[in-house]
């Protein structure tokens, strides 16, 4: 007579630490599991609502500036370093892990409009308002102990004096050269007291330069003529240049994509474009209800950040139409810089209220050191989300934001103005010959010429 028995070595189920986790047998057989996508589907509403919950996207502030904070720049080879300007020309180092000011460069005499560091990170180049560009050697030791006092002085290297005042400044990615804005684009050299070269087209100011990332050779600036100009210094002119139909207050690279370039603009939108193809916008990025000031990419190529005049930081995809996250306190006012830290992890936003604040790139990312459970449990939250966010309840959790009142109210006057404008265009062509009214599409429709 035969009798079946279930036998098992003890060896399969037994831990042989107990540190170790319990086995666990898994039969993958769909049949057995009938229940399986509901069960999913549960999670991924679960991970939206826990998202929601441990969003905190505000570390903390850092105070000093007795004046509205007008341009940063990050060290490209310090990571917890950055840099920022006042319009009273106060100019100071941040220490970010401890949000305490490192050092000061004292000299400009008005406000400063322009900050950025070298490659190397080692020289600083400030201009502004009283005419003048500085250089400053960073101070090494400071960058590594922060523990030294804000009372810590750096005397300019160099002091270059121009003929007007200046809106901008950017260096080269590699090399000795910087590009500064004013009534004129002008190059300069780190040993030279004056400009290199210049160049101009129409007689407008230019506001603001930004080099490529990839070709060291090409730069971008935007003008108050509401004018978009890609210059190259291998040739004695403008390369190309496009006129919107209203003003571009900054311009940001894409790091990984050094060919397309967004334009943050004055409507509230940001225009991303290929540089070798001006006269149509690869993508138009609406949410912002006022005049975007500044715009930063960040080091991986995939987000940007843009900070606005309606006093709110939006977080955008690099080909998406609206924004993923919008941040905002009470107490901050008008934007007027944002920077991205050079691993992608925080942003940095410079407002009016005299104040620099921290803020996390992904609002609820637990910060610290995560064990490798925690890891793989953040990974499986965040693909059963994106396997389920089509659908209606996930998707309407994920997408939502608390806005303040003034943007709410603004979104929806916006809202009824644009639909009024759409219904009257329709009324219009349903009443005209057929084929006489041509409607140019969003991405065509803010720009007025190509130049060549």
């Amino acid at each position: 007579m035969k009798v079946k028995v279930i036998s098992r070595s003890v060896d399969e189920f037994t831990r042989e630490r107990s540190q170790d986790l319990q086995r666990v047998f898994h039969n993958f057989d769909p049949s057995l599991r009938p229940m399986e996508k509901a069960v999913e589907y549960q999670r991924a509403l679960t991970a939206a609502k826990l998202e929601k919950i441990f969003a905190r996207p505000f570390v903390g502030a850092m105070d000093g500036h007795r004046d509205g904070i007008s341009c940063m720049a990050k060290n490209p080879n310090y990571l917890k370093g950055i840099f920022s300007a006042s319009m009273d020309g106060d100019i100071r180092l941040w220490d970010i892990a401890s949000r305490r000011t490192v050092c000061q460069f004292p000299g400009h005499q008005g406000a400063v409009r322009g900050l950025t560091a070298s490659t190397d990170g080692n020289v600083l180049v400030s201009c502004g308002t009283d005419c003048t560009v500085r250089l400053w050697n960073v101070p090494r030791p400071t960058l590594e102990d922060s523990s030294l006092s804000s009372e810590n002085l750096v005397e300019p290297s160099a002091v270059y004096v121009w003929k007007n005042a200046f809106w901008a400044v950017d260096h080269q990615f590699e090399g000795e050269l910087f590009a500064t804005a004013g009534a004129q684009l002008d190059i300069w050299n780190h040993n030279r007291s004056q400009p290199v070269q210049s160049f101009q087209w129409g007689n407008d100011s230019v506001i603001s330069v930004r080099f490529n990332p990839g070709e060291p050779d090409i730069l971008a600036t935007s003008a108050s003529d509401r004018s978009i100009t890609i210059y190259d210094l291998r040739m004695s002119s403008a390369a190309r240049k496009i006129v919107m139909t209203t003003k571009t207050n900054s311009i940001a690279w894409n790091p990984m994509e050094p060919m397309n370039l967004t334009a943050a603009n004055e409507d509230g939108s940001c225009y991303s474009f290929d540089g070798r193809k001006l006269d149509e916008a690869k993508c138009v990025h609406k949410d912002h209800v006022s005049a975007v000031m500044d715009i930063d990419f960040s080091p991986t190529g995939r987000e940007f950040v843009t900070g606005s005049y309606d006093r709110s930081v939006r977080i955008f995809p690099y080909n998406g139409g609206h924004s993923r996250e919008i941040y905002h306190t009470k107490r901050m006012q008008r934007v007027f810089c944002v920077k991205y830290s050079c691993d992608a992890t925080y942003v940095i936003s410079g407002s009016d209220d005299t104040n620099l604040r921290l803020w996390k790139a992904k609002a609820s990312e637990q910060l610290g050191v995560i064990l490798p459970r925690e890891q793989k449990k953040h990974e499986y939250h965040e693909a059963v989300k994106n396997r389920y966010k089509h659908l209606p309840e996930v998707k309407r959790i994920v997408r939502h934001r608390h806005l303040p009142k003034p943007i709410y109210k603004a979104q929806a006057l916006l809202r009824t103005r644009n639909d009024s404008k759409r219904r009257k265009e329709e009324r219009i062509k349903a009443h005209s010959a057929p084929g006489t009214i041509v409607k140019k599409h969003l991405r065509k429709a803010r720009i007025i010429k190509e130049v060549e």
